[in-house]
């Protein structure tokens, strides 16, 4: 009798020891590295080009020799969010495809995707409340709505930022490499768990 098992199944039954977190944008590879659960390192890679395509080509030379030094056993990147721009959205999409098809070429043999709600929860950085809001508003009055959405954000970064540092007693000033060590710390401490969260293959 053959007993047929899901790659979901598979993978969820032991958790990596080295895991390699990504937070990327359509110009940098922020990362961070766990052994066994510990922050072993972090920082970020930048990407040149005149235009998305050669950026994304960059990325993909840079990402290659780094993922096999790193050598990983699994790569958690987050997800693309919606974005009201459809060009943005586009050269993410492109720079992340470069990344990921240079995890595969670098032999990193577990690939996922997270929401960034996912490790934004688990850290305790939960969406803004109304009254955090209106708290925003009564310190800076009279200011544009998307003045107010871009506080609201750098407010989170912030607290992404504190979180991380309470956490492992490290100081990052980078809030897309904070962003990447919240990754981190979501994926390895939930790693079994977070298929239920709603995982995704990269």
């Amino acid at each position: 009798m053959t007993t047929k098992y899901s790659n979901k199944t598979l993978i969820s039954v032991t958790k990596p020891q080295k895991i390699l977190a990504i937070d990327a944008s359509t110009n940098s590879m922020a990362f961070s590295y766990f052994e066994s659960g510990k922050l072993i390192s972090y920082g970020k890679i930048r990407f040149v080009g005149a235009d998305a395509f050669y950026k994304a080509g960059d990325a993909c030379k840079k990402s290659i020799p780094f993922f096999k030094a790193i050598k990983a056993d699994a790569m958690v990147i987050e997800s693309a969010i919606y974005s009201n721009s459809p060009k943005t959205a586009m050269q993410l999409s492109l720079v992340q495809g470069a990344i990921i098809s240079a995890a595969h070429i670098a032999g990193i043999k577990i690939l996922k995707s997270i929401t960034p709600m996912q490790w934004q929860n688990h850290i305790g950085n939960r969406l803004l409340t109304k009254t955090e809001k209106a708290e925003i508003q009564r310190k800076t009055p009279g200011k544009s709505k998307s003045w107010y959405k871009s506080k609201e954000r750098e407010t989170r970064k912030n607290k992404t930022i504190d979180a991380v540092y309470n956490q492992f007693k490290v100081v990052i000033e980078d809030d897309d490499v904070a962003d990447a060590v919240g990754i981190g710390w979501y994926v390895s401490d939930r790693w079994n768990s977070m298929f239920e969260d709603g995982v995704e293959d990269a």
